[in-house]
Parts: structure tokens; C-alpha cells; sequence
């Protein structure tokens, strides 16, 4: 917890997608953990660490918007991607004039969080991976701004603002204790990709994802 970071996210538009809804988008109250653990691995991850959030904190009001958005019907096939590499004659793309289909989305809308994170080291940290190294580095970019890819808030059309918290985190704009039920919390890709979820509390506007999973954890 020595190493851990502070970081400022917020933007426009968020939609963490309730995996219960199908069809129609609709996003959770607040950022799901592996969204900010997203966020985070877009500064800066490597094989040798692995980051885990601790705590989120909701900093503006929780507002939703109903939108429409044009989304692709289905992926690309694995099939067709393994046939290309095998030298085949296979397009590797998608008509969206032909697969495009207009959905209706709830969104959140304006929307800023403050995430509390440490990273751990896994068993691909060479000799050379130091927790002092990837701490520097981490902050380094941090603080410049720099990522591998720009960050978003579920949907690559909802870019991620963010800046490196240096002091404390501003207190947020709820107070008391509000109960945001089950809500995913990674998924396990050592298991068969299984999905994670926990019973997500938010208290005077944080959410301490460690203690939630202690309390409230389930598969």
C-alpha cells in the first residue's frame, strides 16, 4: 500500500454496461473496478505488475442521460482471423453500412471520480522489476499525461480526462451511506474468463472495493 497512486478521472459521458441488460445499454451508478483498472493500465501496465483498486471516489452527483448510438452487429469470426494468418483469402473488416443498427443507451453524463490504486508485483516480474521502478515510471507518466492509448469510460466514444492527485482527495458530493448492490468486479481470465461481482457500498461518497470484496464478495 506503500506504492499506491491518486488519480483524478472525469469526462463527459460514462457507460459501465450492466452485463443483466442485454440489448440496450444500461450503465451502472458508478465506475465498476475493472473500468478504473482499465484507466489505469491505459497510463502504464507491464507482465510484472498487476494493479489492484482499493477505493473510488464519486466526486460529482450520479446523473443519466438517454441517448442513441450506432453500434456494429457481431465481431469479426475467430475462424476467419486464424484462416487469414494461415494465408487465406479472408477480409478482416466489417461493412458497417451493411451491420450498423441504432440502439437506445442510458448513460451517465458529466461525470468525475478520484481512484485510490497499488499494484502488485506477479510471476513475470524479472530481476530486474523493481516495485521502486514501476512506481516511478507509473507517477512519471502520471503526471505528464502520457498513455499507451487514451483511456474511456466503457465506450471508446467516452474519452478519459485525468491528472495525477498529489495532496488529499477532495471530499465528494454525497454524504451517508447508500447501498449500489451487485456490481461486477473484474473478470477472471485464470478461470475460464469468469465473471466477478461484489456488493458495492458507497459511504460519504467512496467506495472501499477492498472491504466490499471482503463482506460482499461473489462469483
Amino acid at each position: 500500500m506503500g506504492y499506491g497512486i491518486k488519480l483524478k478521472v472525469w469526462g463527459d459521458y460514462a457507460c459501465f454496461t450492466r452485463p443483466e441488460m442485454k440489448v440496450e445499454r444500461v450503465s451502472y451508478d458508478v465506475m465498476t473496478p475493472s473500468a478504473a483498472r482499465g484507466i489505469i493500465e491505459a497510463i502504464y501496465w507491464k507482465p510484472a505488475i498487476c494493479w489492484k483498486i482499493d477505493r473510488i471516489h464519486v466526486m460529482n452527483e450520479i446523473r443519466f442521460d438517454n441517448i442513441r448510438r450506432n453500434e456494429l452487429l457481431g465481431k469479426i469470426p475467430v475462424s476467419d482471423v486464424k484462416s487469414a494468418f494461415k494465408g487465406g483469402d479472408r477480409p478482416l473488416y466489417q461493412n458497417s453500412s451493411e451491420k450498423i443498427v441504432q440502439r437506445a443507451s442510458l448513460v451517465l453524463r458529466d461525470v468525475c471520480y478520484c481512484i485510490e490504486a497499488h499494484f502488485e508485483m506477479t510471476d513475470k516480474a524479472g530481476a530486474e522489476d523493481t516495485v521502486e521502478k514501476h512506481y516511478n515510471i507509473a507517477l512519471r507518466r502520471m503526471r505528464r499525461g502520457q498513455c499507451f492509448h487514451h483511456p474511456y469510460f466503457g465506450c471508446r466514444e467516452f474519452p478519459v480526462n485525468f491528472e495525477f492527485i498529489e495532496g488529499e482527495i477532495p471530499r465528494s458530493c454525497y454524504t451517508g451511506e447508500r447501498d449500489l448492490g451487485f456490481m461486477l468486479y473484474d473478470i477472471d481470465f485464470k478461470d475460464d474468463m469468469r465473471s466477478v461481482f461484489f456488493r458495492a457500498n458507497m459511504v460519504d461518497g467512496v467506495i472501499d472495493v477492498q472491504k466490499c470484496l471482503c463482506y460482499g464478495g461473489v462469483s
